[in-house]
């Protein structure tokens, strides 16, 4: 980090790269000639190539190969893409064996994947505080400090893996989803060898979950006020609005609850929702196209899901759910740090879902493809451990791809990752410094939202976060990285 400057003149602080999320990140802060945040932005700046990259390829390959654009999340992008293709090779609705087999592999994925972020990337920051001094703020003082939790972090993401790997063949980009279904059941030895495991692993999100919810209750000002802000929320729910991660309608609200548009199937997601490009990011900004840019943002991931949704069909999701829509009395819950909370409650939902799916003897079933009239394009929405995914495919007669258009869950957070950077400035910026306190509290901000960049702009490579302080005249004179 270069030496502070003491000149007394309008500047812009730049954070390049963020670090613990996945994907690479630049912040940069304006501030005026008092020396006031006059303007945050979170910058995105790899290039997003994968719809065109996508384009020519047979409508068959897509789901092997559209995940490819993240390892963290490829499961969400497979399912997403084969519930696309599902609609171009004429198939509303897959047989039951195909269909608890997906969502099996579904709740894997988020079971794996929200165990990484809130173990793994979030919980040095929970646990040791935000102000800790950098070299604490890691997986492996977690591991040290705190060895059972490091237990809960190692099994319970192994065991989402597990569950990945006996419904589609691989821990890591699986293959089994099609279009029209899947092509392998799950197989006894599998069920057997993961029944075994989950009530072990359904104690261990509990015991997860309660830890969270005594840390908030010791530092409840924090947790309620830090980069705190008001928005929409966008989620898929199921029928009668219950949380339904796999499958559903999409429903948006405001930010005192109320309902903007329901019941509204993907295909029809153009009719809603309208992305607009700004020249500084490679990430989108979409919005309520009822409600315009300036109001149209929205927020999406577990602090969406459980927002949006009336109820959960598992008993001790349901009951943590009331538990915790009780601090909104009656309104969304709006604070940033109320995602990790969430997103326990989303984890326990997922151990109880995929507890629920092995003892369902549909898994065993052989009727696992189905075909029909093939169409032109195709639409499908998932709720992805971010939040919403809507992907939406065109192909030409000789089955070829022709268009590709993602919305993925970062995409749909851009604005939102924006206003928290601002108010975490303008609230932790002394003076004209970077400090590591200031820094590591953007980040603290940004990884709530446990954005994935490289499946906002399909990068590939090292992406670390980078912050830098600018002048009026835009002239950098301070600037940090962090790999």
């Amino acid at each position: 980090m270069s030496e502070p400057s003491t000149v007394s003149r309008a500047r812009k602080l730049e954070i390049d790269p963020v670090t613990r999320v996945e994907g690479h990140g630049k912040v940069t802060i304006r501030l005026d000639e008092a020396g006031k945040v006059q303007e945050a932005r979170f910058h995105v700046v790899e290039f997003r190539g994968f719809e065109r990259f996508i384009q020519g390829k047979l409508y068959w390959e897509v789901p092997v190969i559209v995940q490819r654009l993240c390892g963290i999340c490829p499961v969400s992008h497979h399912l997403a893409a084969a519930k696309a293709m599902d609609a171009i090779a004429g198939v509303d609705a897959v047989t039951p064996t195909a269909d608890k087999l997906r969502r099996l592999m579904h709740y894997g994925q988020l079971l794996q994947s929200n165990a990484l972020h809130i173990f793994h990337l979030a919980s040095p920051d929970l646990l040791f505080g935000f102000g800790a001094p950098a070299e604490k703020r890691n997986i492996v003082s977690v591991l040290e400090t705190f060895p059972e939790i490091g237990k809960w972090a190692i099994f319970i993401r192994k065991y989402g893996q597990e569950v990945i790997k006996a419904t589609g063949g691989k821990k890591i980009h699986p293959t089994s989803a099609v279009p029209g279904g899947v092509t392998q059941n799950l197989c006894v030895e599998s069920r057997d060898a993961l029944r075994r495991d989950i009530e072990q692993i359904l104690s261990w999100c509990l015991l997860a979950l309660d830890k969270l919810k005594q840390i908030v209750a010791e530092r409840e000002a924090e947790h309620k006020d830090f980069a705190y802000f008001e928005s929409n929320y966008l989620s898929l729910v199921g029928a009668n609005g219950v949380m339904d991660l796999y499958d559903g309608t999409l429903r948006a609200i405001d930010s005192a609850g109320g309902v903007i548009f329901d019941g509204v199937e993907p295909c029809l997601y153009r009719e809603q929702l309208i992305e607009e490009v700004r020249p500084w990011s490679f990430m989108k900004f979409p919005h309520i196209r009822s409600l315009g840019r300036d109001q149209g943002w929205y927020r999406v991931g577990p602090l969406a899901q459980l927002n949006c949704a009336a109820s959960i069909d598992t008993p001790i999701a349901e009951a943590e759910r009331r538990l915790f829509m009780n601090i909104g009395a009656g309104r969304p819950v709006h604070a940033t740090l109320a995602y990790h909370y969430a997103r326990l409650i989303c984890l326990v939902h997922s151990a109880e879902k995929i507890q629920q799916l092995l003892f369902d003897d549909d898994l065993q079933g052989d009727d696992l493809i189905l075909s029909g009239q093939r169409r032109g394009s195709g639409v499908s929405c998932i709720e992805a451990p971010r939040g919403t995914l809507i992907h939406h495919y065109e192909v030409d007669e000789r089955d070829q791809v022709t268009r590709a258009n993602l919305i993925v869950s970062t995409t749909s957070n851009n604005e939102a990752l924006n206003r928290a950077v601002a108010s975490v400035a303008t609230t932790y910026l002394s003076g004209q410094e970077i400090t590591e306190g200031l820094l590591n509290h953007i980040e603290v901000a940004i990884r709530a939202y446990d954005p994935c960049l490289s499946c906002a702009t399909h990068a590939l490579g090292q992406m670390p976060l980078i912050v830098t302080l600018e002048d009026a005249a835009g002239e950098v004179v301070d600037r940090k990285v962090k790999q």
